[in-house]
């Protein structure tokens, strides 16, 4: 039953913490239950294969980690597979700078490569169970892990003519990095692993610097105060890193080294950490 006080719609049964109040009020937040959200899929990995720096090296790169995938498939491990854009994302960012598109164009620009990518990687593990999962499909999840798919998806967050407005430039702060670790923040995923051609983060870009130093273990606060200009994963995944209530921490791993996927999904020390700090 509704009736209406102070002017407003009120139904009986619906009292709580925001009746009545403005969700833009920061003092409400205090008052909000603290407890952890619920991990939907809290024993699925979410792996990212680098579009530039996996998929564009062609059939040298991608067979030996598809084989690596396939065979920690077999051996009981659940994942989702996300992948890149690459050298054809970059181009057509390029394109779309020049000729003058804003934030949004470009991030709806360049969710379409990926996508290209994804499909690829489907027909190559077809034989294997692997299935292309669009994101109005992602609730089908836990029916394709538990018929033994290999779920795989475009790592582009759909925000697409939505995306927020970058601090500087016009790129589109959330592109495959970002929308692999959100969604591994979603499932509330055992890990976030992103397949990449370098051995982890390093302390400078090594295919510049010959005298740069593998860092095994870094804070993304860190990172993002003292760390290079040029960062292995793009800086808004370590933005949200800091404040993440379900994944703390990622891994980067050199898929051009056989073994590494298997040995990060097997918990091994591999490759680089960056973690969350301290809990939220």
């Amino acid at each position: 039953m509704s009736e209406k006080r102070e002017g407003r719609i009120w139904i009986d049964g619906m009292d709580n913490v925001f009746s009545g109040q403005t969700i833009a009020n920061f003092d409400l937040y205090e008052k909000l239950p603290q407890s952890r959200p619920v991990r939907v899929l809290p024993d699925v990995w979410v792996v990212k294969i680098g579009g530039q720096s996996i998929m564009d090296r062609g059939r040298e790169a991608v067979f030996p980690i598809i084989e690596e995938l396939v065979a920690a498939k077999d051996a009981g491990f659940q994942f989702v597979l996300c992948v890149g854009g690459g050298t054809r994302a970059r181009h057509s960012y390029a394109l779309g700078l020049d000729l003058g598109m804003p934030t949004g164009a470009l991030a709806k620009i360049g969710a379409s490569i990926p996508v290209q990518n994804a499909r690829m990687l489907q027909m190559l593990t077809a034989k294997h169970g692997g299935i292309m999962v669009y994101h109005d499909d992602l609730e089908k999840l836990p029916l394709y892990l538990a018929t033994k798919c290999i779920p795989i998806m475009s790592g582009m967050p759909p925000y697409e003519f939505w995306e927020k407005t970058p601090t500087m430039g016009r790129l589109p702060s959330h592109r495959t990095d970002a929308g692999t670790y959100l969604l591994g923040e979603f499932l509330g995923a055992k890990g976030v692993i992103y397949i990449k051609d370098e051995d982890g983060l390093f302390t400078a870009d090594p295919k510049k610097d010959p005298g740069a130093k593998l860092v095994s273990r870094a804070d993304a606060g860190e990172l993002l105060k003292n760390g290079p200009d040029d960062l292995i994963v793009e800086r808004v995944v370590l933005e949200y890193l800091q404040r993440a209530k379900q994944v703390r921490e990622i891994c980067i791993v050199n898929g051009l080294k056989k073994g590494q996927v298997l040995a990060a999904l097997h918990g091994k020390s591999v490759g680089s950490v960056i973690t969350a700090g301290t809990p939220s």
